[in-house]
């Protein structure tokens, strides 16, 4: 958040010298910090300069996606022609959320991250994964009222004692500041991986896997929704989510993850 900024002649005036006075010891205490826990590179712990990041080795390793992209499905495009552009994948198979975003491909070291995170429970590059999913979806972000997580199913969570979509939607509400609703949508049974499988396939394949709780469908009525997951594979998952929360009244529902499987919609 930024800091608070005092007039020297007002009330609050002392008490914003001493938060001056405190400020250099602050940056003190943090430099003592990094002599005993040394910044370093998420990915090769080579020593770095700031917490929380990647090397400029590793950092070129990400295969970010940037514009232009598809508007719906937020799929790289090949060229700009200066406004909204839909893909043919958008065109041919709309999905029921209203606009997608992903920080990069899943791929190289993008994968690794994220398998470490979600299978490994290193949480170490959470507040990484935040910042760059707030920078990706600054635009859906911008006009969202609330987050929601991509629930596992029951026997999922108890094997991997987290779920990884929550803890990245809330360290996205935290940097973006905007509310989570952990429980606003539930899975009502598991479903088979959907790599591999047939567009018709997948989408059978999470149908009827999600609800609202009626105690969530005040929270959930009339609100723009940005659906936070890890990993987008079909966009089947997502738009079946985004279905179910506009079915209990959401105004919108956007999608922010941090990958996108390059043959996710193919």
């Amino acid at each position: 958040m930024p800091e608070a900024v005092f007039d020297d002649d007002c009330a609050e005036a002392p008490s914003a010298w001493g938060v001056r006075r405190l400020r250099p010891l602050t940056q003190i205490g943090r430099a003592a910090l990094d002599v005993v826990l040394p910044p370093l590179c998420l990915s090769c712990q080579t020593r770095i300069t700031a917490h929380d990041a990647l090397c400029p080795a590793c950092w070129r390793q990400i295969n970010f996606i940037r514009p232009p992209l598809c508007d719906r499905m937020g799929l790289p495009m090949p060229f700009d022609i200066g406004g909204p552009m839909l893909s043919a994948a958008a065109i041919a198979d709309p999905p029921d959320f209203d606009r997608a975003r992903a920080v990069a491909r899943f791929d190289g070291l993008m994968r690794e991250l994220i398998h470490a995170f979600k299978f490994h429970d290193s949480h170490n590059a959470r507040r990484l994964f935040g910042r760059w999913l707030v920078e990706a979806g600054q635009e859906i972000l911008k006009d969202a009222d609330l987050l929601v997580a991509v629930p596992l199913a029951r026997w999922r969570l108890i094997s991997r004692r987290f779920n990884q979509a929550q803890i990245l939607a809330i360290e996205t509400g935290k940097q973006a500041h905007k509310p989570v609703r952990p429980f606003a949508l539930v899975r009502t049974r598991a479903t088979a991986h959907q790599i591999g499988l047939t567009r018709a396939q997948r989408s059978r394949n999470v149908a009827g896997a999600f609800r609202v709780p009626p105690s969530e469908l005040p929270a959930v009525s009339g609100k723009a929704i940005v659906l936070i997951d890890d990993v987008v594979t079909s966009g089947a998952t997502a738009s079946a989510a985004a279905a179910v929360l506009k079915r209990a009244g959401a105004r919108r529902v956007d999608v922010l993850a941090l990958a996108i499987v390059s043959d996710a919609h193919s």
